[in-house]
């Protein structure tokens, strides 16, 4: 019995990054999709998400090991851009982009910290930029305002969604605290270019 439920969650943790990686869902909703997918009740206890982020490192080595550091270069190059730009806010980036596991299906999800809620979505206006206003969850599973940005990556010959997720100014305090695979949970623009530098340099021959 122990070795069947080893192996459904086995199946259910490489369907759920098939659907991350190759459709670019986030943990929460590829998971439920995978459950549905392989015909699997309801109530079917979940992977954890150090076992998706497992899943996940696994499918990229095997099958697209030799376009995903491109693609995670061009979104790091973009997310990067997306911090200069709204550098007032204390910008941080999270998510598959921050963590390296981004594909050219991933959004990027940008924290910003400000004083009035209002004046990120202002500088967006200032600049002219078209944005969509709404919610994405946030690092603790809640909704949190954000301004979605839709723009051509040319690198990537794609179109992006860009995250603009709105906290209080208070909330910066919590942004670096370690999560549960004790990894660093989210970087700052200084943070961010060294990585992308890295990702650059992995890719010279």
């Amino acid at each position: 019995m122990e070795t069947f439920r080893d192996t459904a969650a086995d199946e259910l943790a490489q369907v759920t990054a098939r659907l991350v990686v190759e459709d670019g869902m986030e943990y929460a909703s590829a998971k439920r999709r995978a459950v549905k997918q392989l015909g699997l009740p309801p109530r079917t206890a979940l992977p954890d998400n150090a076992a998706i982020d497992a899943a996940v490192r696994e499918h990229i080595a095997l099958f697209c090991g030799d376009t995903q550091p491109a693609e995670l270069a061009a979104l790091r190059a973009m997310a990067l851009t997306w911090m200069e730009h709204m550098a007032a806010f204390r910008p941080h980036l999270g998510g598959a982009v921050w963590h390296g596991t981004a594909t050219r299906h991933s959004d990027v999800y940008l924290q910003l910290f400000c004083d009035d809620p209002k004046a990120a979505e202002w500088t967006l206006l200032d600049r002219r930029v078209d944005y969509h206003p709404g919610e994405v969850n946030g690092w603790r599973g809640e909704p949190v305002p954000a301004l979605t940005v839709r723009e051509r990556c040319d690198a990537l010959g794609e179109w992006v969604l860009v995250h603009l997720m709105v906290y209080d100014l208070d909330d910066v305090r919590g942004a670096l605290k370690a999560d549960r695979q004790g990894r660093k949970p989210r970087g700052d623009t200084a943070a961010v270019r060294g990585l992308l530098a890295a990702t650059l340099s992995e890719e010279l021959p």
